[in-house]
């Protein structure tokens, strides 16, 4: 079994994963960062079931993470929610614990992966951005 680091007597709760994202947003380089003020972070334990159902999954383990809003550089329509990533707590800490990937770790990767969308990168772009932030 891996070293869990500090969560290994009990699963991290939602303040704890939201400083993991926060901390791995914070290593993201300058020109991501400049483009991030106004994207909300949510920590949640599941997504909701019209997300699941939206996104046709039906077991809502399989859902890390989601980007909602448009991308940088699309035009702002009237009316637009500010750009926002979720994160979803359980399916993150089963993920953890089934894969020994170190939790900052797994974050990372699902922050990133979901602010690539906001910047509409593809997934090769994606794991070079989260090579350069990585724990």
């Amino acid at each position: 079994m891996s070293d869990k680091g500090p969560y290994s007597q009990i699963a991290p709760t939602r303040a704890q994963i939201e400083a993991l994202a926060l901390a791995a947003l914070s290593r993201l380089p300058d020109p991501f960062r400049s483009h991030l003020s106004n994207v909300v972070l949510f920590v949640e334990e599941f997504a909701d079931a019209q997300v699941l159902k939206d996104m046709e999954i039906d077991d809502p383990f399989g859902l890390t993470g989601l980007y909602s809003g448009r991308p940088v550089g699309d035009p702002v329509q009237t009316g637009d929610s500010p750009p926002t990533v979720h994160l979803f707590r359980r399916p993150l800490l089963d993920e953890w614990v089934e894969t020994g990937v170190p939790l900052d770790a797994l974050i990372t990767h699902v922050v990133v992966h979901e602010i690539g969308h906001h910047f509409g990168l593809s997934d090769i772009d994606m794991h070079v951005l989260e090579d350069m932030v990585a724990p």
